[in-house]
């Protein structure tokens, strides 16, 4: 029986998209020079608006939570909500947006829902009520980023784009939230952070309505079958999990790094500063990417074993200047990865299965960086930064699944030729 992914006529056929047989570039349509200007700038400030949000809602929400009497066994609950919604209510959305051809209109739908869920979370104190309200935001906002994917790696297919460079505007956005937290903390009483947050929110959403539709979205309806094919394809899987593992291993560095530079005597403006050179070296790596020339597969691989490398070294618990160098991994150990991954989603997700895939990559992603981070948690209190030690061997496992999976295709083209 044949395999509903593979098809003769589509131009997504494996026989022809497979990893090692092309470069990037070389599949990708060329269409109007106007009409691509357009969709990359309105595409950069959705992402900019997409990942100011990450960037405000993570220094601030915990913050607010505290300031309105919510104790923190409840912050605890409640900050693991998105956590748990990447792995439930995430795929099914995306998969819903596939199926009634919605993608556009599904990052609409959600950035609005995610602006109301957050503004209802701001007029709630009472944490059973908190923890509800913020479930219905975390379920629209959780989907908005492989929404955003989708819809990218669908423009960089028509119009001949690369991933990296509109990706980059996300990474920049952050970095501007993140400061912006930094200045409003001491500005503002703590009780209207939330608004902040809601204002932010709002934002993407009144970008969101000028995201250009992607013509062509209807040639190819996506038959729930033929998606759910994608959970049985030996390459595919080896992308999400070497992608879930790899971006996986940076748990214990999200969660510690800041705590255990803080004790071992490090300013909260060089901490500051060594959290944006990692942010700065991944925007670096996005606004380079088209000029790399290696096939995705062998991205990923580096972004891995660089992750191996910085891993060990931190766990060595090196001085702040070998601190700065190794936070400058960051661009390759996350950014080179991220590029690969979305080089191989292009090539191996029929482009009319590509929300689903992304909502698959984005589930395992979430579950494997919720198992890390709480795994993480148990080893820091007993080994402190020998915590690194198995970040390193989760990358080193990404690493060889990424290879085995290489291998195999190779050996599979060599069979079919002989």
């Amino acid at each position: 029986m044949s395999n509903p992914l593979h098809q003769p006529n589509d131009h997504h056929d494996i026989e022809r998209i497979a990893i090692e047989l092309m470069p990037f570039e070389s599949q990708i349509p060329i269409s109007s020079g106007n009409a691509s200007r357009l969709f990359a700038s309105r595409l950069a400030l959705f992402y900019g608006a997409v990942f100011a949000l990450i960037g405000t809602h993570l220094p601030f929400f915990p913050l607010w939570l505290r300031s309105v009497g919510i104790d923190p066994s409840w912050i605890g609950i409640i900050t693991a909500v998105p956590a748990v919604t990447r792995f439930t209510v995430l795929p099914w959305i995306t998969g819903l947006a596939e199926r009634r051809s919605a993608l556009r209109r599904a990052m609409i739908v959600t950035a609005i829902m995610t602006t109301l869920g957050f503004s209802v979370v701001g007029t709630q104190t009472q944490p059973p009520l908190v923890f509800l309200a913020y479930v219905v935001a975390a379920s629209m906002w959780t989907p908005m980023i492989p929404l955003t994917d989708a819809y990218a790696l669908r423009g960089v297919a028509l119009y001949g784009l690369n991933y990296g460079p509109l990706r980059l505007w996300g990474s920049a956005a952050f970095v501007v939230g993140a400061l912006a937290c930094g200045q409003l903390v001491d500005m503002i009483a703590g009780q209207h952070l939330i608004w902040v947050i809601a204002a932010t929110a709002a934002l993407g959403a009144a970008l969101s309505f000028g995201l250009q539709p992607l013509g062509g979205s209807r040639k190819q309806p996506a038959a729930p079958r033929g998606a759910s094919a994608l959970l049985r394809d030996p390459s595919f899987l080896a992308i999400i999990v070497a992608s879930a593992l790899i971006q996986g291993s940076h748990a214990a560095y999200y969660t510690f790094a800041s705590m255990t530079w803080q004790l071992a005597g490090h300013s909260g403006l060089t901490i500051a500063a060594l959290w944006a050179l990692g942010v700065i070296a991944e925007i670096v790596v996005f606004a380079l990417s088209p000029r790399l020339k290696w096939q995705p597969a062998v991205l990923v691989v580096i972004g891995a074993l660089s992750a191996v490398a910085r891993w060990l070294i931190t766990a060595q618990e090196p001085p702040v200047a070998m601190l700065a160098i190794v936070q400058l991994a960051h661009g390759l150990s996350f950014g080179i990865t991220q590029v690969g991954t979305m080089g191989l989603m292009l090539r191996q997700v029929p482009v009319h299965f590509m929300v689903r895939g992304q909502g698959y990559l984005a589930a395992c992603g979430g579950i494997v960086a919720s198992s890390t981070s709480i795994l993480s948690g148990v080893i820091f209190a007993r080994h402190g930064q020998g915590v690194y030690y198995v970040m390193a061997a989760m990358a080193l496992l990404g690493a060889a699944v990424m290879l085995a999976a290489r291998r195999g295709k190779a050996l599979s083209h060599e069979m079919e030729r002989g």
